[in-house]
């Protein structure tokens, strides 16, 4: 951790894909224990952002820093960054869709030790979170445990993709647009699984397009419009803020 208790820094990154330049100075900060969403329209640099944060390529961040608990994790591998704590569930519900949803959840125990360039120590194992602690948080997959994953709706798939993800147990767990593709009732759902995680302790990036349901679970809020940084600040700020809303976020 930060001396200043920040979980996660992300210090003017640049961020390129080939030769075009998609993220310009972006900088955000993400604190323990809090949801933190990130917001714009398609193709602001939403999901170029949550890449670099997790160390995926492309892009290609050039310059610029990302610490996470207080160390430089900017060069370190995608895999030493997610069993180091750093979770991702990305925009596509990567379930195996031919194993039940206990079996993907099995699928996400790690073995693996982690790094100590990101506050671990060399030998420590993985601290998977228990399997009845998933289901506590997400019902709906407990009562269809031995259901084939790949026959659930797609809210399901959804809420299945973060509970494999939880199961890793990260300390930040980045949710890249959670809620897309979703029914009004089904979001409602996914949002309440993402709650009862955060209560538990799981800090959380949400990456949405769906402003007005991102900014009812969120603490804290950043807007991002080509790359860059146009607003940070308590959710309640933005919900206030007619202008920065229809200007950025067509809502």
């Amino acid at each position: 951790m930060s001396d200043n208790g920040t979980l996660l820094a992300v210090e003017d990154i640049d961020a390129y894909y080939g030769e075009s330049h998609i993220l310009r100075g972006l900088s955000l900060e993400v604190q323990p224990g809090e949801i933190c969403a990130l917001l714009g329209r398609n193709g602001a640099g939403k999901t170029t952002t949550v890449r670099s944060i997790a160390g995926a390529s492309p892009p290609d961040v050039r310059s610029g820093t990302i610490r996470f608990r207080g160390r430089d994790v900017t060069d370190v591998p995608v895999d030493d960054r997610s069993i180091g704590g750093i979770g991702l569930v990305p925009e596509e519900r990567r379930v195996f869709s031919n194993l039940t949803v206990a079996e993907n959840l099995r699928m996400a125990e790690v073995s693996r030790n982690r790094s100590n360039l990101i506050g671990r120590n060399i030998g420590e194992p993985a601290e998977t979170v228990d399997v009845d602690v998933i289901y506590e948080a997400f019902p709906r997959l407990d009562e269809r445990r031995d259901q084939l994953a790949g026959t659930l709706s797609g809210g399901e798939q959804q809420m299945l993709a973060i509970a494999r993800a939880l199961r890793q147990g990260p300390d930040l767990l980045m949710l890249d647009e959670p809620y897309e593709g979703l029914a009004p009732q089904i979001v409602n759902d996914v949002e309440d699984a993402i709650g009862r995680i955060n209560d538990e302790g799981t800090t959380i990036l949400l990456i949405e397009q769906n402003a007005i349901a991102a900014m009812a679970i969120s603490d804290r809020c950043y807007v991002i419009d080509q790359g860059e940084v146009v607003f940070e600040g308590p959710s309640e700020e933005l919900e206030a803020d007619e202008e920065i809303r229809q200007r950025y976020l067509g809502v």
